[in-house]
């Protein structure tokens, strides 16, 4: 069947729509469900990875799953973009929530049996799931927001989703609150994370497809059509000679490079069981208030679009140095040959408030700075199946250095060493990241030209496609 695109799907006459915030076919539901989404799934294994060692006393088993994880991950991530545009999003999100399940499940099967071979497949699984779940959140949170308020629907997303990790952090806290000696999670705690991994898979089917999004004003989110194999893989492919995503790269590879060093190397080596819970509900709830503040930043503090991006990269990064400054004089009183006494919220006494408020501030601008990026990601295109790609190699990327991270954790390399690649990863990206604002990001009043010349790209690129392959077939 050959490809076409009529008129009406060019140039797209806006829709009368209910007047109502609340619509279903709103992006601001259809980016709260998938914020609820994510609260189940990812929102919860954060807080399972946040304990340190999947909670559990010795972390091998976790560190090996988590590279097994973000080894396929980091393929999936990029494809995963391309997947979306051909599947969907329901079957898309669908598939990769359904992951979580069993990564949670092979921790419950540990703590019993001991063995590492099913934790190892489950983590290689979840990363083929993760990178469907995120292409596809990635593509919805990009795309469906009004160019003028993505920072804002990126923080909603944000706290909807970390909240979960709130929740999550409060399930190993109340269920081993009177555990202080404990070294491994209970059952329940497991059977928990499963419950709710179970409610966000069967979420995902509420998501609509984008064209079936309308916007406040009437407009159609986005004109993405079902794609083809041969297609994807070119537009995949072609990403990693794009300057854009070349400039992003840094900050794709950093911005999940220090969460093994924050999870097992403060929460897991400073505090105990129970205390690592309530740090967690903590860390994620920082998360909540650090997406705020950036949204916040990008959508309201200067007129110009380009200008609120830099500002929130200046802050971010100021913000950013302070807090692996204070890191770092923190990291220098321990060691992995000189571990300290585990600290104990009720029973360490003032000797707990500064590890925590340090674990709680890697928190915050971890959100600050994942949003940042989200936030730039959404400034250099307006298309679904255009940012679906492009949140996708971001995912890949970060995904490629959190595989890296965790058997650098795995083979004992040193925790100052681990503190200063880190900041070193996140410094070099704020002067990147600010280069790609200044020469990709549109002020508004460009967006809207920007935008069509990016459907007409697109289409002549489909079009040519379509002589060689065969079509594409419209979307209902």
């Amino acid at each position: 069947m050959g490809h076409t695109v009529d008129q009406e799907t060019k140039n797209p006459e806006k829709i009368d729509v209910n007047s109502s915030y609340f619509r279903y076919n709103s992006p601001l539901v259809q980016v709260g469900l998938i914020g609820l989404v994510c609260f189940c799934c990812p929102g919860m294994f954060n807080a399972l990875s946040g304990m340190g060692g999947g909670g559990q006393v010795d972390p091998t088993a976790a560190n090996n799953a988590n590279t097994a994880l973000y080894t396929t991950f980091a393929v999936f991530g990029i494809l995963g973009g391309g997947i979306y545009n051909i599947l969907g999003p329901r079957l898309t999100l669908f598939a990769g929530c359904s992951t979580y399940i069993l990564y949670a499940g092979s921790f419950l099967y540990y703590n019993h049996q001991k063995h590492q071979a099913f934790a190892i497949v489950a983590g290689a699984l979840l990363g083929i799931g993760a990178g469907l779940l995120w292409a596809g959140q990635g593509a919805i949170m990009t795309s469906y927001p009004p160019p003028d308020r993505k920072g804002t629907y990126i923080s909603m997303f944000w706290s909807i989703f970390n909240m979960g990790g709130v929740i999550g952090g409060l399930i190993p806290f109340i269920l081993n609150y009177n555990r202080s000696e404990a070294s491994s999670v209970n059952d329940g705690t497991y059977i928990g994370f499963m419950v709710f991994m179970t409610i966000g898979t069967v979420l995902a089917l509420a998501i609509l497809h984008p064209s079936k999004v309308i916007r406040d004003d009437g407009s159609v989110c986005t004109n993405m059509r079902y794609s083809d194999v041969r297609t994807e893989l070119w537009a995949i492919l072609k990403l990693f000679s794009d300057w854009k995503m070349l400039l992003m790269f840094p900050a794709a590879w950093a911005s999940n490079f220090f969460y093994s060093y924050q999870f097992n190397n403060v929460n897991g080596i400073l505090f105990n069981l129970r205390t690592r819970g309530l740090n967690n509900v903590f860390y994620w709830g920082a998360q909540m208030l650090g997406s705020v503040m950036v949204g916040y930043i990008m959508d309201f503090s200067f007129k110009s679009r380009r200008m609120r991006g830099l500002a929130g990269i200046t802050v971010v990064g100021i913000l950013g140095t302070a807090i692996w400054g204070g890191g770092l004089a923190h990291q220098l009183g321990y060691s992995r040959g000189d571990k300290p006494e585990k600290l104990d919220f009720k029973d360490s006494g003032s000797a707990f408030a500064g590890p925590f408020v340090l674990y709680f501030s890697y928190g915050l601008l971890d959100a600050m700075f994942q949003s940042m990026v989200y936030w730039v990601i959404g400034a250099l295109a307006d298309d679904s199946a255009i940012l679906s790609r492009y949140t996708g190699f971001y995912k890949g990327v970060q995904s490629a250095g959190a595989a890296v991270a965790w058997q650098v954790d795995t083979r004992n390399v040193s925790f100052l060493s681990q503190l200063a690649v880190n900041w070193s990863l996140c410094t070099i990206s704020y002067p990147l990241l600010a280069i790609l604002v200044i020469l990709a990001v549109k002020d508004e009043s460009k967006v809207e030209e920007g935008t069509r010349n990016e459907a007409a790209h697109s289409d002549s690129i489909t079009d040519s496609k379509d002589n060689t392959y065969g079509g594409l077939s419209m979307s209902t």
